[in-house]
């Protein structure tokens, strides 16, 4: 392009985009070239690679009196962090200062911690605060990186930007709140030309207090500024070619979608997609802007453009019902059986609001037709919290014999087949159901949502893999 767009741009870089000098590198050139098509651009970033997992485990241990993880991760981050600024920044004076920057994140990293130590505990508020620094660390690094590229850039930590409620590690946005800071602090820098390199993931309640959006929330933080401000598209960076048609490791001649519905994109990512936070679609949605993901180290390729519907006549012409195929592991199934609860109201309201009060969400959920059983799955670690909750709940149904018993099965895989017109294509289930079982696969549950955008089916564990080359092979056909 000769002449630079009017439009606005939200690019979001995941942690192997940023996580070595190389893969930086590479990200500020993508940023430079965006600047030159776009009128304005605001840049949000994750932790650099494996940073966020690190902080926690540091935090989580010291809170049982280990401090070894806290002195292996203050290494590790001032290292892989010192090292790119050591490649990436040629102003000595403005990598001097930066390294010291580096240097007091880490030790205030290391003070959250040792404090965690003395009180024994870690509380969800002083997880944010330690989970936060991943980001508050990377930020300052690739702006500096941007810098030396020739790029006008300036750090912005999102806790002046995305006001949350104080639901520490999975906080809410308050969108009006949002939309009058984000536009106060950013649009001052856009109309002077500046690059504003935003911390993901992190936000603040109206006292200041930081909070996080949910582990792989930077996603989710570049929908909300791309919403708010508003911009005209958002870019999701990654390290793959866009949203692809299964788990590549799971199946070899897995491919990319050039375009998928953000109904279908929304069932992706609940059900095990990596690629993009499931919170990322409402707000992009609901503001009417585009979304697009690319992949960091290809990016000539279109990556997947995400678009409101897929019309399900052109779906069936072309035989595309079937998008794409994913599957969530280590699932329990939980039962709630007896010949008790038939006709007796209440009865699921009272079980969920029982696994509600663990704090365990839900991803699918089945009952017999003739109200003697409840099934639904939960992750397996939430198992047993749950069983514990249920029983106590019904601990005079279950003296009483209405509730024959509360089990929970093995851990089990729940595959789910998405694409528009799954409900409405007559034969689509038949298929699906014929494919598993010419593969061997005995399929414990079913649901099928409303949406007609999936259907989920639950196996056993070890035929997983099985069932979503089996699956896949109706999409290649």
């Amino acid at each position: 392009m000769t002449e630079k767009s009017s439009q606005t741009l939200v690019m979001k870089f995941g942690g192997t985009s940023v996580g070595s000098a190389q893969s930086m590198a590479q990200a500020a050139r993508i940023i430079k070239d965006a600047r030159a098509e776009w009128s304005q651009v605001v840049v949000v970033t994750s932790a650099i690679a494996g940073a966020t997992n690190a902080l926690l485990d540091s935090a989580i241990c010291a809170a049982k009196g280990d401090l070894h993880p806290l002195f292996e991760t203050e290494k590790w981050l001032l290292t892989n962090h010192l090292k790119i600024a050591d490649a990436l920044i040629t102003d000595p004076a403005r990598r001097t200062q930066l390294k010291q920057d580096i240097e007091k994140l880490v030790a205030a990293f290391g003070d959250l911690c040792r404090a965690i130590g003395v009180l024994g505990e870690s509380s969800p508020r002083a997880l944010d605060a330690v989970a936060s620094l991943g980001e508050r660390l990377c930020v300052r690094l690739l702006a500096a990186v941007c810098e030396s590229t020739g790029v006008p850039a300036q750090y912005v930590e999102s806790t002046q930007l995305i006001i949350t409620n104080n639901n520490f590690q999975s906080a809410h946005p308050n969108f009006g709140a949002t939309t009058f800071a984000t536009r106060a602090r950013l649009g001052p820098l856009l109309q002077a030309g500046i690059v504003p390199i935003v911390t993901g993931f992190i936000g603040a309640t109206p006292e200041g207090i930081i909070t996080t959006l949910g582990r792989g929330g930077s996603d989710y933080s570049a929908a909300i500024l791309g919403a708010v401000l508003p911009a005209d598209d958002v870019w999701i960076w990654t390290d793959v070619d866009g949203v692809m048609t299964a788990d590549p490791r799971m199946v070899p001649d897995a491919r990319t979608l050039p375009e998928i519905s953000y109904g279908e994109i929304a069932e992706l990512a609940y059900y095990g997609a990596k690629v993009l936070h499931p919170k990322t679609v409402r707000p992009v949605v609901e503001a009417g802007i585009g979304l697009r993901i690319c992949n960091t180290f290809n990016p000539s390729h279109p990556g997947t453009r995400l678009v409101a519907s897929n019309k399900t006549s052109k779906a069936v012409q072309s035989e595309k019902v079937i998008k794409a195929v994913t599957a969530i592991r280590k699932q329990r199934l939980v039962t709630i059986e007896g010949r008790g609860m038939l006709g007796v109201p209440g009865v699921a309201a009272r079980a969920f609001a029982a696994v509600a009060s663990t704090g365990t969400s839900v991803p699918l959920i089945t009952q017999a037709s003739s109200e003697q059983s409840i099934c639904f799955a939960v992750p397996s670690e939430s198992a047993e919290a749950v069983l514990a909750a249920l029983q106590k709940v019904f601990a005079i149904e279950l003296a009483d014999k209405d509730i024959d018993q509360v089990w929970a099965t093995d851990d089990v895989s729940i595959i789910t087949v998405v694409g528009t017109g799954t409900r409405n294509t007559p034969g689509v289930a038949g298929h699906i159901f014929s494919k598993l079982g010419q593969a061997n696969v005995n399929v414990l549950a079913i649901a099928h949502g409303s949406s007609d955008v999936s259907v989920s089916m639950v196996v056993e564990s070890i035929d997983d893999e099985k069932s979503v080359r089996a699956l896949h092979e109706l999409i290649v056909k």
